[in-house]
């Protein structure tokens, strides 16, 4: 695996970290609303577990399509802190956010020593439910939950974060691949 950083190579993550600002800083009125329709059932806890997917989309993406360690982390990173710099709801907290989300997504790349991008993508949405799901036990006061509610939540942010991070980003860099618009090295 070559890990030389080529000036391609950084003008594309910086290009996934633009785009992504935009989508997550358009995600905080949606997130808004799908709290807003959840919370008329009683089921606004499960509003981060439905839409976490879209909030982790970078990182994998930049290490699926770069294949270059540290990618993932650095994609998910200036993802956040450019929906900071938008003016995201979330202020500053969101760069905490996307340093937990990226941790989590480049792990499931480490597992597989960087070798195989494939099954690397797929621990991904595994290893970044677990990483930012254990963050939200403390910070969103999760610990306080029943069992039940526990596992259901975890089940659905997976679900959320296996589209989103996982299958929509593999059709995504499939797309890439077949329009021929990123040279490989």
């Amino acid at each position: 695996m070559k890990q030389k950083w080529t000036l391609q190579n950084v003008i594309l993550l910086a290009l996934i970290g633009v785009i992504f600002s935009v989508i997550y800083w358009i995600m905080d009125p949606v997130y808004q609303i799908v709290n807003s329709g959840l919370a008329v059932i009683g089921l606004q806890a499960f509003t981060n577990e439905i839409t976490l997917g879209v909030w982790m989309m970078a990182g994998p993406l930049a290490s699926y399509i770069l294949k270059k360690i540290g990618a993932g982390f650095i994609g998910e990173m200036l993802g956040a802190a450019g929906e900071m710099f938008l003016g995201g709801s979330y202020g500053v907290g969101t760069l905490l956010s996307g340093f937990i989300q990226g941790i989590g997504s480049e792990l499931g790349f480490a597992l597989t020593g960087y070798k195989n991008w494939f099954a690397g993508l797929w621990l991904s949405t595994l290893t970044g439910t677990v990483v930012s799901f254990g963050w939200d036990l403390f910070k969103s006061g999760y610990i306080h939950y029943k069992l039940g509610l526990l596992v259901a939540l975890f089940i659905v942010r997976y679900l959320s974060i296996f589209f989103f991070s996982g299958v929509l980003v593999h059709l995504i860099a499939k797309l890439l691949d077949r329009s021929k618009l990123l040279s490989h090295e």
